[in-house]
């Protein structure tokens, strides 16, 4: 009998027993003001009059009036700059102890976000949360006596100065508790190495000395490592290392792309469990089987705004123009998509994420990511969101029986007539006409503004396919292999350019 599981798992069924939050509205406005308390006599609070937004009737009301929205540039070029220099109290008390660094979608430069110890509290908080969430799932006791194997960047930190930096992964497992130590896997001495490729093959080497009982990190970086792992021991599924693997935390990007190829290397099914961590924090998970949408965090650091994700409301880098509108939690609609603003305890104000998400239970206060805001293709009037494009992708990989885990878009101009010109990754032998058919079909009968396009502006439709590794490559080649990457899946005329050259260099 699995005894130490056994009281392990009646601990989190108790703890999930007893939990009692607050409804949404009330948990959310009293963030805000705890928000607002704490930071009042910042820099950032003294400017924007913090106290005095704290003695108004409706905090939440003033509070978007009187500060403005900030994209990354914004926020750096206003404020962090300062906490980059080593100023203290600039947008949240103190100074932060890490810098979270995130190259995003485009470029090779990182972003540097600030990580307070505030922030690493409220990211540990919601990990007890969502392991207390588990006792939804009716997993048997052994399973919480197996180690856990969490594949993220390194936790190799680099001194800036008074600051450490990496990815959120890598500061995140750099700071897991001692208690967990001994279940967390591939180990501090592996994690710590910085090349991927080197430390997937040493996960490889090793991986039938541990009992793996659940996955968490990125869906394609994973099913690289377990490709790796398989290769390396000559066995057909991940279950003949890892026979008591039963529960997989996808995050950052939609498992489901991956799910087909994923499935693959399994010997039997797994659970599948949504999470939502970036570089500015612990936004949501999934605390249900019923559903993968994932329950919004709304009492612990961050406090969230929503803005309609309309055209008329984002300009072409995907920022939002200056009168978008905005709600709270309490005004939003269910399958609405919104862009995601967010206020944090690592001194984030208003915050442009740059994620667009959308509620399927209003109720619970549980969502989806449904794309990026520059990942939105608005071309002569075709509107096409990554969550459209992606809903037509599974469509295609359901009829032709195949696997497109990855693609990216453009739109693009030849000879005067516009076309949208599709990458897809796959291995499957389809010709391309048939693929770009079929696409075209599947977006024309899903989007009405798609539709219209393709019967005046947009001319036609390029799919051309290629493997899946040359995504991955492409990723490589712009230091993001095995980070919280997020493939640019809109990409416009000179990043094509660069994207074509690169693909053709590839399979020369």
């Amino acid at each position: 009998m699995a005894i130490l599981g056994s009281i392990i798992k009646g601990a989190i069924n108790l703890t999930d027993a007893i939990s009692n939050e607050d409804p949404k509205q009330i948990a959310q406005e009293k963030v805000l003001k705890n928000l607002l308390s704490k930071a009042k006599d910042t820099a950032f609070g003294k400017y924007y009059g913090f106290k005095k937004l704290l003695e108004s009737e409706n905090i939440q009301e003033e509070f978007a009036k009187v500060v403005p929205v900030h994209d990354y540039n914004k926020m750096t070029e206003d404020w962090w700059s300062k906490v980059h220099d080593g100023n203290a109290d600039i947008c949240w008390p103190g100074k932060p102890t890490y810098f979270a660094l995130s190259s995003g979608t485009t470029g090779k430069s990182s972003k540097r976000i600030p990580v307070t110890d505030d922030m690493l509290s409220a990211i540990k908080t919601t990990g007890i949360k969502q392991v207390g969430a588990l006792s939804n799932f009716d997993l048997p006791a052994d399973f919480f006596e197996k180690e856990i194997m969490m594949l993220g960047s390194s936790t190799d930190l680099t001194a800036e100065g008074e600051f450490l930096e990496g990815e959120i992964s890598g500061i995140s497992a750099s700071n897991i508790p001692y208690w967990f130590q001994g279940y967390y896997k591939p180990g501090k001495e592996i994690a710590k190495i910085d090349d991927w490729d080197t430390r997937v093959a040493t996960i490889a080497k090793n991986a039938k000395n541990w009992d793996i009982g659940a996955l968490s990190g990125i869906p394609s970086w994973m099913e690289l490592m377990l490709k790796e792992v398989i290769s390396y021991h000559r066995v057909d599924t991940i279950h003949d290392i890892w026979p008591n693997l039963q529960v997989y935390t996808s995050g950052g990007v939609a498992f489901e792309p991956y799910e087909k190829s994923f499935n693959k290397l399994l010997a039997k099914p797994i659970i599948v469990i949504d999470t939502y961590l970036a570089s500015e924090g612990f936004i949501a998970y999934q605390q249900r089987p019923e559903t993968h949408a994932m329950k919004l965090v709304t009492d612990n650091g961050i406090y969230f705004e929503f803005v309609p994700f309309k055209p008329e409301y984002i300009k072409q880098d995907g920022s939002l123009v200056d009168d978008a509108p905005v709600v709270t939690i309490d005004e939003v609609e269910e399958d609405t998509d919104y862009v995601l603003l967010i206020s944090t305890v690592s001194g984030a104000w208003r915050y442009l994420i740059g994620d667009t998400i959308a509620f399927k239970n209003k109720e619970r206060g549980e969502i989806i990511i449904t794309g990026r805001t520059k990942f939105f293709l608005n071309v002569v009037g075709s509107q096409l969101s990554v969550n459209k494009m992606e809903a037509a992708l599974r469509e295609l990989e359901q009829e032709f029986d195949i696997e497109i885990p990855e693609f990216t878009i453009a739109a693009v101009n030849k000879d005067g007539e516009f076309y949208h010109h599709w990458y897809l990754g796959t291995t499957s032998n389809i010709e391309n006409t048939k693929l770009r058919d079929r696409l075209d079909m599947a977006l024309k009968d899903a989007n009405k503004n798609y539709k219209v396009a393709r019967s005046k502006a947009l001319k036609g439709v390029i799919v051309t396919s290629v493997d899946p590794e040359v995504f991955y490559e492409w990723n490589a080649m712009n230091k993001k292999k095995g980070g919280q990457v997020k493939m640019e899946q809109v990409m416009d005329e000179e990043k094509f350019k660069e994207w074509e050259a690169f693909v053709k260099e590839y399979n020369s």
